[in-house]
């Protein structure tokens, strides 16, 4: 087991229409084994998600969060106490918007691999459905963690001694469009920083550009592209940040201030530390598209010898057809 809980309050959110009403929990949960598994179940489930921005306390909003939150660390507020601040601002700002948000509110102070962080996150809630012994259906309601939208989680050694660089707090962009992502800033009394996406992208752009001036062959590229991907994956899956003079170990080989010395000539918009956007750095290995009733993937590797693109037809030959894919072609042949 690699995070310990040190505090957990969890208060339930029901809003329906115009009314929001938040039940609150009167008092910490007691810790034991099945509230750490839960808890890292959750940090692993925050940090597989796709897409997650970065951002700080902001002095032009709301400070009730941060305020209580920096309190707390003072040992000058209990932390149920600032739970029950954060709700009080969570309803206001529920009551500005049309949507409807109801599941549990969790705020969890716990410690992953020596590093601290406050969680919070409302999970909504799923129905799962089962035939009891005696043939009859019977129903639970079950925390859809997997499908969390809103929830942002707080780098307390970040917050200390990088706070000038406005991500010590990443949060949850969500699919639901930037109207719940930006309700869960304000409630938070946050403005968004760094951009993962943008970051990567640079990246990218500066490890296209080495490449080609290294006068490698193309599966010399491919493999260094490999490397560098499988790098950000790691930091992906840990939640950890990329760092530039890792991916110039992993792309100069022998020479692993070459990258270095390259993107800072070049003056490319690149921190020397930075979030990664997981489909951006995906086009590093993989090429994929759909529109028009028709999605294509491919590896990157293949493009040239398995797959040739005419740019000239607009055109896509496939040598090689995915044996699943040529089962269904035969059999449509034969109908």
């Amino acid at each position: 087991m690699t995070t310990e809980v040190k505090k957990l309050v969890v208060h339930y959110v029901d809003k329906d229409g115009d009314n929001t009403q938040i039940h609150l929990r009167n008092d910490e949960m007691p810790i034991n084994e099945r509230v750490n598994v839960f808890i890292e179940q959750l940090h692993h489930a925050y940090n597989g998600k796709p897409g997650k921005g970065f951002c700080a306390f902001s002095a032009d909003k709301s400070s009730v969060v941060a305020s209580a939150m920096q309190s707390y660390r003072n040992h000058e507020l209990g932390f149920w106490q600032v739970t029950e601040q954060a709700a009080t601002v969570l309803k206001e700002e529920l009551d500005k918007y049309a949507f409807n948000e109801t599941g549990y509110l969790v705020f969890c102070h716990y410690q992953y691999v020596a590093v601290d962080y406050i969680l919070i996150a409302l999970i909504n809630i799923k129905e799962h459905y089962s035939i009891t012994s005696e043939l009859d259906l019977a129903s639970s309601r079950h925390l859809d963690i997997t499908r969390m939208q809103l929830a942002a989680r707080i780098d307390l050694a970040a917050w200390d001694t990088q706070a000038d660089d406005n991500r010590y707090i990443s949060f949850i962009k969500g699919r639901a469009g930037r109207k719940v992502a930006d309700f869960f800033l304000d409630f938070l009394g946050c403005e968004e920083g760094i951009d993962p996406k943008q970051q990567s992208r640079s990246m990218l752009n500066a490890v296209e550009d080495y490449l080609s001036e290294q006068g490698l062959d193309k599966a010399e590229k491919d493999e260094r592209r490999r490397e560098v991907f499988d790098y950000c994956n790691d930091r992906l899956s840990s939640g950890e940040d990329a760092q530039i003079d890792e991916i110039g170990k992993a792309i100069s080989k022998d020479d692993e201030n070459s990258f270095n010395d390259f993107y800072q000539q070049q003056n490319y918009d690149l921190a020397e530390s930075f979030p990664v956007d997981k489909k951006t750095v995906t086009g590093m290995v993989k090429l994929s598209g759909m529109g028009g009733g028709v999605s294509v993937g491919f590896e990157r590797k293949h493009l040239g010898e398995r797959v040739i693109y005419d740019p000239v037809n607009d055109t896509l030959t496939i040598k090689g057809v995915p044996p699943n894919l040529k089962d269904q072609l035969e059999q449509l042949g034969k109908e």
